[in-house]
C-alpha cells in the first residue's frame, strides 16, 4: 500500500472513531495529514466523519491548491497555517466537541491558556491552548490568526466554534484532541467544586521532565 493510500485509510479510520464517540456530529469537523512529498490530504467539505470514503478525500498541494478528490473543507486555511508555521506538523484535527466549545464561551477563562492545569497529560500533549476570537465558518481570518502565533502554539480554541490541534502524526494529534476535550469537561464539571488543580511547582516539574514548550 502506498503512503497516500495508507494515509487515506488512517484518516477514515480515526474520523469514524471520533464520530462514533460523539466528539463531533453531523458533517462538522475536518482532518488533514501531510505526505512526505509535501502534499496534503484533507476531508471534503460537507462530509461526515462517520461516513468518509477514502477515495473521495481531497488532495491538495503544499500551497493549498486542490489537486484531486472532492472539494476540500472550507477551513483549509486553518490547516495550511499550522503546516506553514510549524514545520514538524504532520496532521491537523479540527472538531466541535461539546465541552471545548462550551469552555470557549465562558467569561472568566484565560485567553492565553484556556485549559486549567488539572492533569499532567494536558500539559504534556498540548502545552498552552490559546483562545482565538470568533470567526465566521470558512473565514480565512482563522488561518491568519494562527499564522499570527508564529508557530508558538500547537493547539488553539476558536471562540463559539471549537478546537484545532496540530501534531507530528495523525494518531498523536487525535489523542491530543481527545485530551483537550476531556480536560475541558473536567474544567466545567469542577468549576463550582473548589477542585484542587496542579500547583505552579508541579506544572514546572512536568514541563522540565517532558521537555514541554510552555512559554
Amino acid at each position: 500500500m502506498s503512503e497516500e493510500s495508507r494515509a487515506r485509510e488512517d484518516i477514515t479510520r480515526f474520523a469514524k472513531s471520533i464520530f462514533d464517540r460523539g466528539l463531533t456530529c453531523g458533517s462538522t469537523g475536518n482532518i488533514s495529514a501531510r505526505l512526505s512529498d509535501g502534499n496534503i490530504l484533507v476531508t471534503p467539505t460537507g462530509s461526515s466523519m462517520g461516513f468518509l470514503d477514502p477515495a473521495q478525500i481531497s488532495l491538495l498541494s503544499g500551497t493549498g491548491e486542490h489537486l484531486s478528490g472532492d472539494k476540500p473543507t472550507k477551513e483549509v486555511s486553518l490547516h495550511t497555517a499550522f503546516y506553514d508555521t510549524r514545520v514538524e506538523t504532520g496532521a491537523v484535527v479540527h472538531l466541535h466537541p461539546t465541552h471545548s466549545v462550551a469552555l470557549s464561551m465562558l467569561p472568566d477563562i484565560d485567553p492565553e491558556n484556556v485549559l486549567p492545569p488539572l492533569t499532567p497529560y494536558t500539559i504534556m500533549r498540548l502545552g498552552k491552548v490559546k483562545l482565538l476570537p470568533f470567526f465566521l465558518p470558512g473565514d480565512p481570518g482563522m488561518g491568519e490568526a494562527v499564522r499570527g502565533l508564529a508557530g508558538k502554539r500547537s493547539a488553539v480554541l476558536l471562540a463559539n466554534h471549537g478546537p484545532v490541534v496540530a501534531g507530528k502524526e495523525l494518531a498523536a494529534t487525535v489523542y491530543a484532541m481527545e485530551e483537550l476535550e476531556e480536560t475541558a469537561k473536567l474544567a466545567i464539571l469542577t468549576r463550582s467544586l473548589d477542585a484542587i488543580g496542579m500547583t505552579d511547582a508541579q506544572v514546572a516539574q512536568v514541563v522540565r521532565q517532558f521537555n514541554v514548550d510552555y512559554a
